[in-house]
């Protein structure tokens, strides 16, 4: 007997994965979170929406009645930047404090990859797409590093945790060019600066995987800049704006922090900052 023929299972609309993503960010426990980011993402394992033709316009508005404030658990409890413990790995208290405040950042980075999603519902498919592929990165990367977190006997909540990136995430909801050009390539980028120098540490101190998960975590980073780095610079086109000199009006309008230390230049190209945008940033040129 022949047997019935496979059915393919049916794509879901836009409609219904930016419902399902407003969903998992307004779930509060980070790993039903991660989990609801997984399932979507299953779900569209063979969603590839195209790009909409040269010349077709995004609509960007956003959904500005929507709540701003994602969910998210109790603990970690929020404070001011300089009231955050150091984080030298030379010590297990030490490691779980580096290890959580890079797990706070990951939590955060699934928050704003769901949050692109659901706030603005009128722009392409493709632009969930990305930010859907974006959001399922995050969640293996912070379970990579809870796993991590309990090699030490540490848990995520266990320390105190800053509210930068969240900031800026409110503040830019209204203006998605604003949000592609300050969080993925100001505040994420920086992270393709810090993690070389943390990974130096890491290994000085013998915490081999530790160095290795955040490795992990700095090649796909690179991807999730670039993407950023994309949507920018479509937007900036359909409004006719110069992407560079948007970029450095947008840094001075939000007061976006530059980065501090050296910059890890080749990854930051590879994401699409031209050798113009870095030099200016390192305040090489006005």
């Amino acid at each position: 007997m022949d047997s019935p023929p496979s059915r393919s299972r049916p794509e879901p609309s836009l409609a219904a994965v930016q419902a399902a993503a407003r969903e998992a960010w307004s779930l509060v426990d980070p790993s039903e979170k991660c989990a609801a980011v997984r399932a979507l993402a299953e779900k569209t394992t063979h969603w590839q929406p195209s790009l909409p033709a040269t010349g077709c316009r995004f609509d960007m508005q956003a959904l500005t009645a929507g709540p701003l404030e994602p969910g998210r658990p109790a603990r970690p409890k929020l404070v001011p930047v300089q009231d955050v413990p150091r984080r030298a790995p030379g010590s297990a208290a030490g490691l779980a404090a580096l290890l959580h405040a890079i797990a706070h950042i990951e939590f955060n980075a699934i928050n704003l990859a769901l949050d692109a999603i659901w706030r603005y519902p009128q722009m392409p498919a493709a632009f969930a797409c990305d930010w859907l592929s974006v959001a399922a990165d995050e969640a293996r990367h912070f379970g990579l590093l809870v796993d991590e977190l309990s090699t030490v006997d540490a848990a995520y909540g266990d320390f105190t945790a800053h509210d930068g990136l969240w900031e800026m995430a409110r503040r830019t909801a209204p203006d998605l060019i604003a949000r592609m050009a300050l969080v993925p390539r100001v505040l994420e980028a920086r992270g393709l600066d810090a993690t070389p120098m943390i990974q130096r540490r890491l290994d000085s101190a013998g915490q081999r995987q530790a160095s290795a998960v955040l490795q992990i975590i700095l090649d796909e980073e690179v991807r999730h800049v670039a993407l950023g780095n994309a949507w920018f610079q479509r937007l900036c086109a359909q409004q006719h704006l110069e992407p560079e000199t948007t970029f450095r009006d947008l840094m001075i309008r939000f007061d976006a922090p530059r980065p501090k230390g050296q910059m890890n230049r080749q990854a930051r190209q590879a994401a699409g900052f031209s050798a113009a945008e870095l030099d200016w940033l390192e305040g090489r040129t006005v």
